[in-house]
């Protein structure tokens, strides 16, 4: 291991550290650079998978059982490391990030992919990082004053639109049902609750870890699916023994890489990182996506065009700026100051 790289502490123990927002000095920039590894390549392949579990699952049975299976285990973890787990004032904001975070934002996801493509649905949910800035009232001085997150942030956009405009149109013009649109005005709605929900928790989770924090945010929303899915009546007709093994498989990743691993990484990143710069995940989950369908499906139309491979090279371009401007602060506010002679 290089020598001006800390050593790298196991990513559980990094997550069990408390969750009052630490200094970039405090963070292993090994553990940094794995947990947005996570988020980029994981969630992004986590549009692929939802859209193969619905296929067995109705959607918030999906979201049900994912989220209730994965804070089911996330707090089995903290309960075996000793932690507390049932503090009232820790529960609650916990309770309402969870909801606003996976009810709302990913449970609007699960239930879009019924009626558009996965690609399509990763695209439409890139505008989370303007969110971001515009929720994020703390940091308006810093980020409103930032040239480099303004541009990064337009960049991105325009890189997003230039890699899914066709597919885009196509859609559009070829689509004669109503819920393709509401789904379209839905996801507009998931992507400004999943910024509301990271901010909140960024800014008022109070447990004793943030894995505690995850797992009854996890919780929270698994139990809130179940009267949903049971108001929607998309359970009438479902049975158990018709779920495809890919369903079950699809599942089974949603859990353990989807939720243990990209979840965990994305609490922990909020409390070491900038929403802003944590955000920027919106820009490559969408790349992520097209490549998987372009692979694994072998579907001509997800294949990409030139102009689609300009929308990427302008994505990468975006998330560049926006780290730089991050980095050039961190760098600035580490180097010693030298005292007058």
């Amino acid at each position: 291991m290089p020598a001006n790289i800390p050593p790298a502490t196991d990513f559980a123990e990094e997550c069990s550290a408390p969750s009052k927002p630490a200094s970039p000095k405090q963070a292993s920039s090994a553990m940094v650079i794995i947990a947005f590894a996570i988020l980029y390549i994981v969630w992004g392949s986590t549009y692929f998978f939802i859209r193969l579990a619905i296929r067995g699952f109705p959607p918030m049975m999906l979201g049900a059982l994912r989220y209730q299976i994965a804070g089911a285990l996330m707090l089995s973890w903290c309960l075996f490391r000793g932690e507390k787990l049932f503090v009232w004032k820790d529960v609650r904001p916990a309770a309402i990030s969870g909801l606003l975070l996976l009810l709302l934002g990913n449970g609007i996801l699960i239930w879009s992919e019924q009626y558009l493509a996965s690609s399509l649905a990763a695209i439409l949910l890139a505008s989370g990082p303007l969110w971001f800035v515009i929720l994020d009232r703390r940091n308006w001085a810093e980020n409103f004053h930032s040239k480099e997150t303004l541009i990064g942030l337009a960049i991105g956009f325009i890189g997003v639109i230039l890699l899914f405009i066709e597919k885009l149109m196509r859609t559009m013009h070829a689509t004669n049902s109503k819920w393709e649109l509401v789904a379209l005005g839905a996801l507009l709605i998931a992507s400004i609750c999943w910024a509301a929900g990271s901010l909140y928790a960024k800014y008022n989770s109070s447990g004793p870890s943030n894995s505690v924090n995850a797992g009854w945010q996890m919780m929270a929303a698994g139990i809130a699916f179940v009267p949903v899915g049971l108001l929607s009546g998309e359970t009438s007709h479902f049975h158990f023994h018709a779920v495809t093994a890919a369903s079950w498989l699809a599942l089974f990743y949603l859990v353990t890489m989807g939720s243990l691993a990209g979840y965990s990484a994305f609490i922990w990143l909020l409390q070491v990182r900038s929403a802003t710069q944590v955000s920027t995940h919106a820009y490559v989950n969408p790349v992520v996506a097209v490549l998987l369908g372009v692979f694994f499906t072998g579907d001509a139309s997800e294949r990409m065009s030139s102009l689609q491979i300009l929308g990427l090279a302008v994505i990468l371009l975006s998330v560049l700026l926006i780290n730089l401007a991050k980095y050039r602060k961190e760098f600035h506010s580490r180097k010693p100051k030298v005292k007058p002679a």
